[in-house]
C-alpha cells in the first residue's frame, strides 16, 4: 500500500504549486491597451495592475455604443431618433442626457445635441446628404432643434416632436473615457492615462511620480521648437474642438465647418479655429465645453470663462489681420 506519509507529501507539492502559480499571477506590471473605438482609436496606459482587462474594456465600448451610438441603426438613440416611444434607456443614456442638458443650460443653449438633423443636413453625418439649405428650409429644421424639447421620464426619454434628432457624438468620447475612468478606480488602480481619438483624462503619476505630460502641437509655430506645449495634465481631463480639418467646400466654394451653430442652424466658419479645454473635471463636461466655445466664438467664450474660472483654455483664432493668433489662460 501507499505509505500516508507520502499522501502528505503529494497534497503538500499541490498546495506549493497552487501557491506559486497565484504569485505568479499577482505580479504587478504596466499596461498599455489601444483598438478602434468610436470612429477613432483609444490607448489606455495603466501602471502597476495585475490584470490585462482588455476585455473588460472592450466590453464597456459596445456597451456604450450599443446606447448611444448614431452610427449602429439598432442602438438605443437610433431606435429613439426613429421615433419608437417605448425604449427603455440605461444608466449611460441616461448620465448623458442629463449632463447635456446642465451644459446646454450653463452654455445658454451653444452646446446642444439636438442639432443632429442639420449635422446631418449640412453633410457632417452617419446620412452623409448634400443639402445647402435655403432660408426657409433651416427655419424648418429649427423647429427641431433645442435640447428643452427633450424630457427625461424614468428611463424613458419623451421627444416634444419625433423629428427632433439626439446626436451625442461632440460629448460621447469624453464619457467614454469616463466610464473607463470609473472602471480602472473600481479596480484600484491609482495611475493612468486614457485618450480616445485625442481627448484625455489622467489619474495619478507616471513611473517615478513624474507627471502625466502632454505635447500640444501648435498650428502657429508647428516647426519650431516652441511650437510645442508642454501641458500638466495630471488628475485633468483635456478635449480639443477645431475646425480647421473638418470642413467640406459646396459646390459654390464656401467652406462648411463641422461646428454647427444651434442658435442660428448654420455652418459657417467663425473666426475659431481650434479650442483646447483643460479641467479638473470629467471628460465629457470639456468635450461638451469645446464644442460650445466652438460654436460660441471668441469674445463669448472669454465672458463665459470669467465666469467659469475651473476651465483652462487654448484657443486658436484668426484675428482681424487675417493672421492665426491664440488666446490662453492657461498657466504653465
Amino acid at each position: 500500500s501507499f505509505p500516508m506519509k507520502y499522501f502528505y507529501l503529494l497534497f503538500l507539492f499541490l498546495i506549493l504549486l497552487v501557491f506559486s502559480t497565484c504569485e505568479k499571477a499577482v505580479v504587478s506590471q504596466d499596461y498599455t491597451l489601444q483598438g478602434p473605438v468610436f470612429g477613432t482609436t483609444y490607448k489606455i496606459t495603466y501602471l502597476n495592475a495585475n490584470a490585462n482587462y482588455q476585455k473588460s474594456i472592450d466590453s464597456l465600448f459596445l456597451k456604450m455604443n450599443s446606447s448611444l451610438s448614431t452610427y449602429i441603426p439598432t442602438s438605443d438613440i437610433s431606435r429613439i431618433n426613429n421615433g419608437e416611444t417605448n425604449v427603455i434607456i440605461d444608466d449611460y443614456f441616461a448620465e448623458v442626457l442629463d449632463k447635456s442638458k446642465q451644459i446646454f443650460l450653463e452654455t445658454n443653449g451653444f452646446f446642444d445635441p439636438t442639432v443632429g438633423n442639420l449635422v446631418n443636413a449640412w453633410g457632417f453625418g452617419p446620412k452623409d446628404e448634400r443639402i445647402n439649405l435655403t432660408e426657409s428650409q433651416l427655419k424648418e429644421q429649427m423647429q427641431f432643434v433645442g435640447l428643452d424639447k427633450v424630457k427625461r421620464i424614468a428611463y424613458k426619454v419623451v421627444k416634444e416632436s419625433a423629428e427632433i434628432y439626439l446626436d451625442f457624438n461632440s460629448i460621447a468620447k469624453g464619457f467614454g473615457i469616463d466610464v473607463i475612468a470609473r472602471f480602472l478606480d473600481s479596480k484600484i488602480i491609482g495611475n493612468y492615462l486614457i485618450e480616445i481619438g485625442g481627448e484625455i483624462r489622467t489619474n495619478g503619476f507616471k513611473k517615478n511620480q513624474q507627471p502625466w505630460i502632454i505635447k500640444l502641437v501648435d498650428p502657429i509655430a508647428a516647426d519650431d521648437s516652441s511650437g510645442f506645449k508642454n501641458i500638466n495634465l495630471s488628475n485633468k481631463s483635456m478635449a480639443t474642438s477645431g475646425n480647421y480639418r473638418k470642413f467640406r467646400i459646396s459646390d459654390s466654394g464656401i467652406k462648411y465647418v463641422h461646428t454647427i451653430n444651434p442658435k442660428t442652424g448654420s455652418a459657417s466658419e467663425s473666426n475659431l479655429l481650434s479650442v483646447s479645454v483643460i479641467a479638473d473635471l470629467d471628460c465629457a463636461d470639456v468635450d461638451a465645453y469645446a464644442t460650445a466655445f466652438m460654436a460660441m466664438g471668441l469674445e463669448k467664450t472669454k465672458v463665459f470663462l470669467s465666469k467659469n474660472t475651473q476651465l483652462e483654455v487654448i484657443l486658436l483664432f484668426v484675428n482681424a489681420e487675417g493672421n492665426l493668433a491664440e488666446y490662453s489662460n492657461y498657466n504653465l
